[in-house]
């Protein structure tokens, strides 16, 4: 593939519902545009840009999948994101490098969540947007109910372009309301018929003609005093004033067609060239050096310095890691170093290329303002920003707030490897699946020896451990996670703890006596030493303690370890020849055993901070959820755009699948955080739930 100019750029990402088409739509791109000689499918697996297994076998695309196809001169980079919630990270990765987003909307479905959520990101990244109304050959597909839905969602600025020519199965083409043609479509084929416009549909054509110039010409005053005087206004005038609204994010045009019958492709393609902007009409990058507050706009500049973001790493068990990235400022060539300030490191890219799914395209260049890959940056991860030594800086993450929410882990389970062979190479497979998705999150937990495997939902997570199987032959099973519950007591108790143990030569002997008693939540553990007149030689008394912290950690009546405690040692006894430091810590912990037992010890849960915020509609809902998981409501606000945030106090242990039964319980429309805050008694009901989980643990 040749070199393209930045004004010949377009970066393009589908947006939708899963299920809405944009794969389909991606694929007829393709084919239109000459790229592939016939159209993959999602459900057969023979598409271009769900070339994973995975994707195969699941029938959804579940990574951001990069497609460059040449239109009328121009290079357009399609980036297909997934639709499903649990892949929203890899949709907010292609946004973060579209200059516009098509929406693509089912004329069956209307508009959905995934839908709503992902024209809202693209609000809050500042994106220009164009709507795709798809699947108008289906049955019940309904043009006008589906319009109506995008312009009651999306508010003001839904300009509709074009209008169906039929509908269902009988559905042929489109009239283009700004020329006021038919184009129609032998079945079939990709390319159009201009003719006139249907008599059946030509007077509500032109009520929508002059309803769409009206809405064109306010973004211009000059237009909108001709267009009041009864001056007729140019198509080609119209067209300009249009794409100028779109690139300020004030128009969002609507045009419609069928990706599957391959009617209206050409058109959109089109319309993306015409209407959409250039990378050069886009805001310049924010960039700062590392460690400075000071910020810097780089312009979009082929003969600038070379700059570079990475925006998704592959990890391809053969050709090892590829990193996708877009050239922010220069212009890149092959075999350039250019170095990674976050990870210190000079970078050789070697030869560049870019894809259209995984087939790799030579090229020989890059300019600013275009996508590419790399194959083999050692020290690179996705965000990374590649630059001259002499200039380290690094392009500021769009993602904060509320974007930052919905990529956030919130769903997590413990993983073990099923062999010893898994064993040894899982967490190295695990650091690996990272860097291809960094929405993932593994730690390992030294309290309850658990690996914890976290991400965006269930199947995000399953999808995850698939590929941790195929890509990097690691396989694992789940198992609940166990919460890190706690003990402490609610008296004072005191116990003597003594160590007796007679051998062929020295002994040992050690005689401590201990008083137990709880302290306020939060205070950890103290040890006091009231020994008087040396009954304990003093050289011992920290073997005593060490004995004492050993034990309450082993765990008392329950298992768990025991905390908030005070511990004083107040009288025991030696010998001249047998004590030892070994004798003093047995009787140490045989004193705290003893005296845990008769302190009245009581079970400590963790609590966790929720934050929950839904769409008022569904607060009377979620409010009762947290109730019956023994939440406590400290308050609720406004969180605006007609929404409400609950913050409550809940159970640890009562929200682990929280993620999925949220998404359940508000259509997906519900999103949360959650925080430690810190640990309570727990109801002496709920005990033996704990003795079930710490028996579980040890098995």
């Amino acid at each position: 593939m040749k070199a393209y100019s930045p004004a010949q750029v377009r970066n393009v990402a589908l947006v939708g519902h899963g299920g809405s088409g944009k794969t389909t739509l991606a694929e007829a791109m393709l084919l239109c545009s000459g790229a592939v000689s016939r159209a993959g499918k999602t459900d057969d697996g023979t598409a271009v840009l769900d070339f994973e297994p995975e994707e195969h076998s699941h029938h959804m695309s579940t990574s951001l999948g990069l497609a460059a196809l040449e239109w009328r001169g121009y290079k357009i980079n399609v980036l297909d994101c997934p639709g499903y919630a649990d892949f929203v990270p890899e949709a907010l990765a292609g946004l973060a490098v579209a200059d516009i987003a098509i929406v693509v909307v089912s004329a069956v479905d209307g508009v959905e969540v995934q839908t709503e959520v992902l024209w809202r990101a693209a609000a809050e990244l500042g994106i220009p947007r164009l709507v795709f109304l798809n699947k108008l050959d289906r049955e019940r597909s309904d043009f006008s109910s589906a319009l109506q839905q995008v312009q009651k969602a999306f508010g003001a600025g839904i300009a509709p372009l074009e209008l169906p020519i039929g509908q269902e199965h009988s559905f042929s083409g489109v009239v283009d309301l700004l020329t006021d043609t038919a184009f129609t479509y032998a079945p079939g084929k990709h390319t159009a018929t201009a003719g006139p416009i249907p008599a059946e549909i030509a007077e509500r054509e032109h009520a929508e003609h002059d309803a769409m110039v009206e809405g064109i010409v306010v973004a211009d005053d000059d237009l909108t005093a001709r267009y009041l005087e009864g001056e007729e206004i140019s198509t080609d005038e119209l067209a300009k004033t249009l794409a100028k609204g779109v690139v300020a994010s004030q128009v969002f045009p609507v045009v419609c067609g069928s990706g599957a019958s391959l009617i209206g492709v050409d058109r959109l393609l089109d319309a993306i060239c015409d209407v959409g902007p250039s990378p050069l009409e886009r805001p310049p990058a924010r960039a700062h050096a590392p460690g400075s507050d000071e910020v810097v706009e780089v312009p979009c500049d082929p003969a600038g310095s070379p700059l570079a973001q990475v925006f998704k790493t592959v990890a391809d068990p053969y050709v090892g890691k590829i990193s996708l990235f877009r050239v922010t400022s220069g212009t890149v060539r092959p075999d350039a170093v250019l170095y990674n300030p976050r990870g210190k490191a000079e970078e050789r890219l070697h030869a560049l290329f870019t894809l259209r799914g995984k087939e790799q395209l030579p090229l020989t260049e890059i300019a600013a303002g275009d996508i590419g890959a790399v194959a083999k940056l050692a020290s690179t991860n996705t965000t990374d920003t590649l630059t001259p030594r002499n200039m380290p800086v690094e392009i500021d993450q769009a993602g904060a707030g509320w974007l930052g929410e919905l990529s956030a882990p919130v769903l997590s389970v413990a993983i073990r490897p099923k062999s010893k062979a898994d064993e040894d190479k899982l967490m190295t497979a695990l650091h690996r699946l990272q860097e291809e998705d960094p929405s993932l999150s593994v730690r390992r937990d030294d309290e309850t020896h658990q690996t914890v495997l976290s991400g965006t939902g269930e199947t995000h997570l399953a999808i995850s451990m698939e590929r941790l199987a195929r890509k990097f032959g690691v396989a694992v099973e789940t198992e609940d996670l166990v919460t890190p519950y706690r003990e402490t007591v609610t008296s004072t108790a005191e116990a003597e703890g003594k160590y007796k143990k007679q051998t062929g030569g020295h002994g040992q002997f050690g005689v401590a006596s201990l008083r137990i008693e709880p302290m306020e939540r939060g205070g950890g553990f103290e040890f006091v030493d009231n020994i008087v007149g040396g009954v304990i030689p003093r050289q011992y008394i920290p073997a005593v303690q060490k004995g004492a912290e050993e034990a309450l950690g082993d765990g008392g009546a329950f298992g768990w370890p025991v905390v908030d405690v005070r511990v004083t040692c107040f009288d025991g006894k030696s010998h001249p020849v047998d004590s030892s430091e070994l004798s003093f810590k047995m009787a140490g912990a045989l004193a705290v055993r003893e005296a845990l037992a008769k302190a009245s010890p009581v079970v400590l849960e963790p609590l966790s901070l929720l934050e929950v915020t839904v769409p008022d509609s569904y607060q009377g809902d979620v409010l009762g959820d947290l109730n019956s998981r023994r939440g406590r409501v400290q308050g609720t606000e406004t969180a605006g755009t007609g929404e409400s945030l609950i913050t409550a106090l809940v159970p640890t242990a009562e929200i682990v699948r929280y993620a999925i039964d949220l998404r359940s319980l508000t259509g997906g429309r519900g999103r949360f955080k959650a925080r430690h805050s810190h640990y309570e008694v727990m109801p002496s009901n709920f005990w033996d739930k704990v003795r079930r989980e710490r028996a579980g643990t040890e098995k």
